[in-house]
């Protein structure tokens, strides 16, 4: 088993882009925290391997109190066998980060922060409607740096009215706090959200797929300058300071999700909890999982595969598609891939199938156009 992931399902407000599942009322948290310890102990079973990181995400793990954390911290010890020294992530926002709820949390198990920055920008964060201000963002990070080594922070490019100058800003204020690792992402609208809204209705303009483009790109030039590695589409880190939780989900390693909505794998199925609290807690304290399963098809694991690989700098093996889903499905790749690989958005080096610099900004695309959609129509 490589991880164990909880998902923390409460937020102080709702930001205007995001679309996971979260809760602005705290008024079942301590329920819930009791609950996410009873999945535990009824999915022990499930983990015959070690654990090596345990992830806190959300929703704003950071809500929790230093003992719920330290609780449920205690909870999958206590049910898994985990590893000497377990990476042990928490997210957190800027405004619950004061200086003495770090040095509290630099006393805890807990070795890695992720911290939601999104921008330095006030007019940015207001308008995505974040929990706090960019002098709180600032701030979190001076005092964290004292106290965290392996730190990450997550940054959006691609934001209405965010020039290149700013988005340039943006990234060497995050170098100038030294932070070893920047998880960054195109602000995307999603249906169903505040964000898709305000659009609709003219109170905010459309994200650009052009302006996107030029920040992937300066944000590739200057991370790759200041020796950061470009490992994954959206993630840059150090040397020795790669997200080893995340890193395990693209290369394929068992994990179980703790929590509403949260998902699980084992290698040969998928499943996924109930993305409401209510429910899961009443079928949690009725003794019940409230998750649905899906055994994944040959085909599901192939196209998983690709968008993984594709997305990383350790890309397709050739040889692992030929030994683990057979010639038919080798030749369709190398089929599909030909037009990319002429256009220099694919190379292919030592029979590994990746993305050039020219192709990584697409390479969601590119992937969707390798994906096995129906085994029959191709082979």
């Amino acid at each position: 088993m490589s991880g164990i992931y909880i998902h923390i399902p409460f937020c102080k407000q709702a930001c205007h882009y995001c679309d996971f599942h979260f809760s602005t009322s705290m008024k079942k948290k301590e329920e819930m925290v009791l609950a996410l310890a009873k999945e535990m102990q009824m999915r022990k079973s499930e983990n015959s391997e070690v654990v090596e990181t345990i992830y806190f995400g959300g929703g704003t793990p950071s809500v929790l109190t230093n003992e719920e954390l330290n609780f449920l911290i205690e909870e999958v010890y206590r049910n898994f066998n985990v590893a000497k020294n377990p990476e042990i992530t928490l997210e957190a926002n800027p405004d619950d980060l004061s200086e003495e709820r770090i040095i509290e949390l630099s006393k805890t198990r807990i070795n890695r922060l992720s911290i939601g920055i999104q921008s330095f920008f006030e007019e940015d964060l207001k308008m995505m409607n974040r929990a706090h201000n960019s002098a709180e963002a600032k701030k979190s990070l001076q005092i964290a740096t004292q106290y965290f080594d392996n730190i990450s922070i997550d940054l959006i490019y691609g934001i209405p009215g965010l020039n290149n100058e700013m988005w340039r800003e943006n990234i060497q204020t995050a170098l100038d706090f030294g932070v070893p690792h920047i998880s960054s992402y195109a602000l995307t609208v999603e249906p169903k959200t505040a964000l898709k809204k305000l659009i609709q209705t003219g109170k905010i303009a459309e994200p650009k797929d052009d302006s996107a483009q030029e920040h992937f790109q300066i944000l590739v030039d200057v991370l790759q300058e200041n020796e950061f590695i470009h490992y994954e589409l959206s993630n840059f880190g150090k040397e020795n300071y790669f997200s080893k939780n995340n890193s395990a989900y693209w290369l394929g390693k068992k994990y179980i999700g703790i929590g509403p909505s949260a998902h699980s794998y084992d290698g040969v199925s998928r499943s996924w909890n109930i993305a409401n609290n209510s429910i899961y807690l009443k079928e949690i304290q009725g003794n019940k999982l409230p998750n649905e399963v899906e055994v994944l098809s040959k085909e599901d694991r192939y196209n998983e595969y690709i968008m993984t690989g594709l997305r990383t700098i350790w890309g397709i093996s050739l040889n692992r598609i030929e030994t683990e889903f057979g010639d038919k499905f080798l030749n369709y790749l190398v089929q599909q891939a030909d037009k990319f690989l002429a256009d220099d958005l694919l190379s292919i080096e030592n029979n590994i199938l990746k993305t050039t610099r020219k192709g990584k900004f697409l390479a969601d695309g590119i992937a969707s156009d390798l994906f096995m959609l129906n085994s029959f129509q191709h082979l």
